[in-house]
């Protein structure tokens, strides 16, 4: 239901108060289909689907979730009215056109560190109202989405512990009061500081723009002392820093920048003859 809504609010946002070419066309099966005009990774068929049982289109999938495309490949056969099809092009290019990118970019990253064993994790920089379509694109590209929300993971953040005068005492209210299978994971600057959040009994420890010498330091004393809490590492991460980072010895690494600083690709619609 949320992915019906979701096409909905996307189509009415480009259809408004009616296609104007659908009022002088005459309907008429034809087959369209989605072209590659750069190389990438695909996402979006499970909202391309949706469409298709909404709007009672045919699909014919020459690529899926997660699949990688070359340019001049054709990705996609949609079979229909030829009013419904046109109306919806644009809504259905942007959003593949979207996802793809973001999991393109994802996969590049996710080949980086993929001999290293480190995981690739999302965030929560999300354009409002798409955060579970581009933590989907994620997926699709190999990477794994950290924490939907502030429901199911207590993340405390420089500014949260700013708040918090006596960070054992407020950890052991922590646990009386939020559910018993949710993570806490406290963000930290410095070797100190991971220490007295290790100390606190913290479940994932967050090593926040450290430099690669601090991080291997804090993952030194995790080993030696809670070899049980789990280390992520954030801030500054690049294509080219990212497998310097993983080799830390760190069990994740978190990146917006896997979604906002996806390029978008080239994909478009053609319909046949």
């Amino acid at each position: 239901m949320l992915k019906e809504n979701f096409l909905k609010a996307l189509v009415a946002e480009d259809i408004g108060r009616g296609d104007l070419f659908s009022r002088i066309s005459a309907s008429k099966p034809i087959r369209a289909y989605i072209i590659a005009k750069s190389d990438g990774v695909f996402a979006g068929q499970e909202y391309v689907n949706t469409f298709a049982k909404m709007y009672d289109l045919q699909l014919e999938w020459h690529v899926h979730d997660g699949e990688a495309f070359s340019k001049g490949e054709k990705l996609l056969f949609i079979s229909g009215d030829s009013k419904t099809i046109l109306s919806l092009e644009r809504s259905i290019l942007d959003m593949v056109l979207h996802a793809s990118s973001i999991a393109t970019l994802t996969a590049q990253y996710v080949k980086a560190i993929k001999k290293t064993g480190v995981k690739l994790l999302d965030t929560r920089k999300t354009r409002p109202l798409l955060r579970e379509f581009e933590k989907y694109a994620v997926r699709c590209g190999g990477g794994i989405n950290h924490r939907m929300g502030l429901d199911d993971c207590l993340m405390l953040k420089d500014t949260h512990l700013q708040t918090i005068d006596d960070l054992e005492t407020f950890m052991q209210e922590v646990r009386l009061k939020i559910p018993f299978t949710s993570k806490v994971e406290i963000e930290c600057e410095s070797l100190e500081m991971a220490k007295k959040a290790m100390k606190a009994g913290a479940d994932i420890v967050m090593c926040d723009n450290m430099s690669l010498e601090q991080t291997k330091e804090v993952v030194h004393y995790r080993d030696a002392y809670y070899p049980h809490i789990l280390l992520e590492a954030s801030g500054n991460v690049t294509l080219d820093t990212i497998e310097a980072i993983a080799a830390t010895g760190v069990d994740a690494i978190s990146s917006g920048s896997v979604i906002h600083q996806a390029n978008w690709i080239d994909l478009s619609m053609r319909v046949e003859k």
